[in-house]
């Protein structure tokens, strides 16, 4: 028995036991402003204090005690201006302002009497507040020294700013994964042509666009395409020169691994007859067999030139569940897993856990609820459309509509 887990962790070792680049080959420095979901390849520390002085939260008034009471006013304070010291007076004060170094709070000017901002030499009357209010620490937000960004964190909108308010203009990351593709199949066209002037057997080639799609959701490097025939020379000799010119970290099959009389990629890749594979045999560098699930049972893996390769089966939803399931947590960023409630009852198969394809949606109190969407059938991709993630059945689960389940984000 091979579970979805036990395979991945599988893919994962395969690919650790091959690089295709040395340690410093894959990082790269990059400007922050283009750095937006790339992932961190060390830690990020901070060169200073954030905010690098005490500086006013609130337009206001910077007061020297905070027992209330009337007040001389004396100079106001803008943003990105040295304060002077209070002296026992009021200073009208700007948001992000410094505060003078004798202020004890800030007070808001709607809390002042008058409610506004009076010139030097008039008088002031606020409240009693509590020491320290509304003024923003030193180093309240980040610490000289402190990592800021950890290493294998991907960049947000937030990590930019943060980046950007250290004076980081650039950040070491991880080098995207360069993946060759290889798709096809006497029966597939790869051509332009539309289906009412190809011949009357063939399909047009659904999986090679999807793969690159998902590569490039996954932060993946497509470096090339190989269409294979049902001719395993033609196929050894097209991945042998394609691996040689784009020089890819792995190659990701879709189909010919299965048990037909044509599955040139299993033949061309494998090193031992199927039937004599046992699951042991998943601790050498090539095997293809079952992973107990539903779409994308059969999979495979080997090494070809030296090269890793994932193989993957081929119809369209086996293609895009086993690429969610063990290409991008591997190659790329791994696609959220989190817990729903079903929306209605189901029923799990024997023997092997289903990924169906649903939406999850988010109800007022914030509970995910599950809803499958369309079969089951690995050939069904059109009704995966509107579908947003994966959902797990258990094998030979009863599960009533309100159960909770393993979702994955597509």
């Amino acid at each position: 028995m091979t579970s979805p887990e036990s395979y991945l962790a599988r893919i994962r070792q395969l690919i650790a036991e091959h690089p295709q680049r040395s340690a410093g080959e894959i990082i790269e420095e990059i400007p922050v402003e283009q750095s937006l979901g790339r992932i961190a390849a060390v830690d990020v520390t901070a060169g200073f204090d954030s905010p690098r002085f005490n500086n006013s939260q609130m337009d206001g008034y910077a007061v020297p005690h905070a027992d209330g009471g009337r007040f001389e006013v004396t100079e106001t304070i803008p943003a990105g201006t040295v304060p002077r010291l209070l002296e026992g007076k009021a200073a009208p004060i700007m948001t992000g302002a410094a505060v003078p170094a004798d202020a004890t709070a800030i007070i808001p000017v709607e809390r002042t009497t008058p409610a506004e901002f009076l010139s030097p030499g008039e008088y002031i009357e606020v409240p009693a507040v509590e020491a320290g209010q509304f003024v923003r620490e030193q180093g309240c937000d980040i610490g000289a020294g402190s990592v800021i960004i950890p290493a294998e964190t991907k960049i947000s909108g937030a990590a930019v700013a943060t980046l950007a308010s250290q004076s980081i203009t650039h950040i070491e990351v991880i080098r995207p994964a360069r993946m060759l593709i290889c798709t096809g199949g006497a029966e597939i066209s790869s051509s332009s042509t539309s289906a009412v002037e190809e011949a009357a057997a063939t399909i047009p080639d659904a999986n090679a666009p999807m793969l690159r799609a998902l590569a490039a959701d996954a932060g993946i490097d497509v470096v090339g395409h190989v269409s294979t025939n049902d001719d395993p020379a033609a196929l050894k000799s097209a991945l042998a020169a394609a691996i040689k010119d784009m020089q890819p970290d792995v190659v990701v099959t879709s189909g010919g691994i299965s048990a037909g009389k044509f599955e040139v990629v299993r033949q061309v890749l494998k090193v031992s007859n199927p039937e004599s594979v046992e699951v042991s045999s998943m601790e050498t560098s090539t095997w293809f067999g079952h992973v107990d699930q539903q779409p994308g049972g059969p999979q495979g893996f080997a090494v070809f030139e030296g090269v890793p390769a994932i193989c993957l089966p081929g119809n369209p939803v086996s293609t895009l569940v086993s690429f969610r399931l063990f290409v991008a947590p591997v190659l790329g960023q791994t696609p959220q897993v989190s817990w729903a409630q079903l929306a209605a009852a189901t029923t799990g198969i024997a023997g092997r856990d289903q990924f169906r394809r649903g939406r999850v949606e988010s109800v007022d109190d914030g509970t995910l609820t599950a809803h499958i969407i369309g079969g089951a059938g690995s050939h069904l991709i059109s009704q995966a459309v509107e579908a947003t993630h994966l959902i797990r059945i258990p094998a030979g689960a009863n599960l009533a509509a309100g159960e909770v389940v393993q979702v994955y984000e597509l």
